[in-house]
């Protein structure tokens, strides 16, 4: 599988909706970046800036899901 398919950004909608009545340069721009960082792109543009091997990726993936697990036992210790 290519890494071209594995993009999970939420494209963001071009509603082309212009400048709301009373809306200031500033109000504008803080609303974009909202909706940039709601679809994900920035996050993904860092991760994706530099070339990293499958395995990496696939080694990374497993530690976290190994270190979820121990957090997660860990706290169901602690309420027994």
């Amino acid at each position: 599988m290519s890494r071209a398919s594995n993009l999970t950004v939420k494209p963001l909608k071009n509603n082309r909706r212009g400048k709301r009545v009373n809306d200031t340069p500033e109000r504008m721009i803080r609303r974009f970046t909202r909706k940039v960082k709601k679809a994900g792109i920035l996050s993904e543009v860092r991760r994706r800036r530099y070339y990293r091997k499958p395995s990496d990726e696939r080694n990374e993936r497993n530690n976290r899901i190994k270190r979820e697990k121990a957090k997660n036992k860990n706290l169901r210790d602690k309420k027994n």
